[in-house]
């Protein structure tokens, strides 16, 4: 029999637990379910919204944590209790500088991306989120092959970095857009051509955290899929896996952290706690991700806590299967998102967790919102990147027709009958006359900084408002995809697992998507998925080093 100090389940955040576990002495080991590791956030943008890091604090950003706490506490609304997302505020920092001085990776502040709240007490419109600076994924070496591969493939190497987002998708609006993109596309090629693979966001955080992991001399078990946990006592004193297909117990001293992820992919529970209408299909999250992690540990007395809430992000249903995230598109002009009888219902440049929500809780059989539509002109088209996979001006594709996804007409009125939407000509119309006064007076796009950040700053006064009025017009599905389920086990401020009567399961700790999201139903800011992911990974190595409590 195996054993160790800390059995981490999960190869995604759950890296650092187990690196900074490794830091304080405590003898590690990661499963993974998975062949490969990084999990979700190998697909994620890769930033995280730690405040008051020294990342921020080296790029001038003075952040006061009293402020963090009262937006975090009138952005939750007292649906967690504060000592949980204090935790976050208390301890991100540290985490932050584990992953500074233990993986090999550069980081740096995603300029002027807001909080998701930005207007509420405490909150910045200057933002408080970091990500890695492109990395290098051949310095794997041999680990290479062990690293998930993104979820859609470039076309050419360019490594896009959150911060270049914002303005690689305004390539043909602005000198700056074309700069940034030609930076990036200089940077892949040249890279490529001396033997180099640079990779941004999820897989550059994803490859740092492994090389963490090896120069801590923590072994990895991939395929490794926890089918149960040792109980003794009533303390949870280890794993059984099947490794190999062969049931394997490693016994662990001090305890085991989960941190699998969530239920993504599993339909019967996305059915059963979150709608009839989601199946996990329109997930971006890692396939891996089928719930069976927060399964065992219910069987094992845990709690579960918002297990109806999911990192919700529009996304269009490509007709191959995969996803095409809409981000920028819904704050840019030109465009409004209407229902299945044709009209608007929110302010298309909301965050996407929040506009998530909207779309899925609006939704009944008779007023129809999942599928969504997002409807434009050709204006549109030819000014913005579209569904993370169109440049300016490039036809959607004839699959999308076919596959009844897209739509096309010469006209609104044409347009509205390919739909059978009557009522869009008069949506179209209100919204044009909207757009031409510069205030969405019906659910104010562009009010909010965060709303502005992905607008067209060659548009004023509002860079979120343009008619919609250049043809041939199109209306493209919007579904509720997601970054992940953020439901789980329902984990205390030290990240320990708790029981429905809230006393603490000794030895069992929960973290990143396999426990209950931290800030409840609320996405602070970009990245706080990572964020709190890095944040409750340390906090349990620290805790279970004794550090802490």
């Amino acid at each position: 029999m195996d054993e160790v100090d800390v059995v981490v389940v999960g190869a995604g955040t759950g890296m650092l637990a187990a690196i900074s576990a490794a830091e304080e002495g405590l003898s590690a080991l990661v499963v993974e379910k998975a062949e490969h590791v990084g999990g979700s956030t190998a697909l994620s943008g890769g930033g995280f919204w730690i405040p008051g890091n020294s990342i921020l604090r080296e790029n001038g950003q003075r952040d006061d944590p009293e402020r963090v706490r009262t937006y975090l506490r009138a952005a939750t609304r007292g649906e967690v209790t504060d000592e949980r997302w204090h935790s976050h505020v208390d301890h991100g920092p540290a985490a932050v500088e584990v992953l500074r001085r233990r993986t090999p990776l550069a980081f740096q502040v995603m300029i002027e991306y807001a909080d998701y709240f930005p207007e509420l007490p405490g909150g910045s419109a200057t933002g408080r989120a970091c990500e890695p600076k492109p990395f290098d994924l051949k310095r794997l070496g041999e680990d290479r092959s062990l690293l998930l591969p993104p979820a859609m493939a470039a076309p050419f190497p360019m490594p896009i970095t959150g911060r270049g987002y914002k303005w690689t998708n305004l390539v043909a609006r602005t000198p700056r857009g074309f700069l940034t993109s030609a930076r990036s596309v200089a940077q892949g090629v040249a890279g490529a051509a001396v033997g180099r693979e640079y990779a941004a966001g999820g897989q550059a955080l994803a490859a740092g955290l492994l090389m963490g992991l090896r120069a801590m001399g923590v072994p990895v078990w991939t395929s490794s899929p926890l089918t149960d946990l040792l109980v003794q006592d009533g303390r949870v004193v280890g794993v059984v896996v099947s490794r190999g297909g062969v049931p394997t117990t490693v016994r662990a001293r001090k305890g085991v952290i989960l941190s699998s992820g969530g239920f993504d992919r599993n339909a019967e529970m996305r059915h059963r706690y979150q709608s009839e209408a989601v199946d996990g299909s329109w997930s971006l999250g890692t396939t891996a991700d089928t719930g069976e992690v927060i399964r065992i540990a219910e069987e094992h007395g845990a709690d579960l806590a918002f297990m109806d809430a999911a990192w919700w992000f529009p996304s269009l249903p490509l007709p191959d299967g995969s996803m095409g995230p809409m981000l920028a598109e819904r704050s840019l002009p030109g465009q409004i998102i209407v229902n299945g009888h044709g009209h608007r219902f929110m302010d298309e440049a909301v965050n996407y967790m929040t506009a998530g929500q909207i779309i899925v809780g609006k939704h009944t059989p008779d007023d129809p919102h999942i599928p969504a539509w997002i409807v434009f002109d050709q204006r549109y088209r030819n000014r913005y990147l579209f569904g993370a996979g169109l440049f300016p001006r490039q036809p959607l594709p004839q699959s999308w027709y076919d596959a009844g996804i897209a739509k096309k007409g010469a006209t609104i009125t044409a347009l509205a009958d390919a739909l059978g939407m009557p009522d869009l000509l008069a949506t179209v119309d209100r919204f044009n006359l909207l757009a031409d006064a510069g205030r969405d007076d019906d659910f104010g796009r562009g009010d909010s900084a965060y709303d502005r950040y992905y607008g067209d700053p060659t548009i004023s006064p509002n860079p979120c408002l343009g008619p919609i009025d250049h043809g041939p017009f199109y209306a493209v599905q919007v579904v509720p995809g997601d970054l992940g389920t953020c439901g789980g086990i329902r984990a205390d401020r030290y990240a320990r697992a708790l029981h429905p009567d809230g006393s603490v399961i000794p030895g069992l700790y929960a973290t990143g998507n396999a426990a209950g999201n931290a800030f409840g139903r609320v996405y602070p800011g970009p990245g706080a998925t990572v964020g709190q992911g890095l944040t409750f990974g340390h906090v349990a190595a620290q805790h279970l080093a004794g550090r802490l409590g």
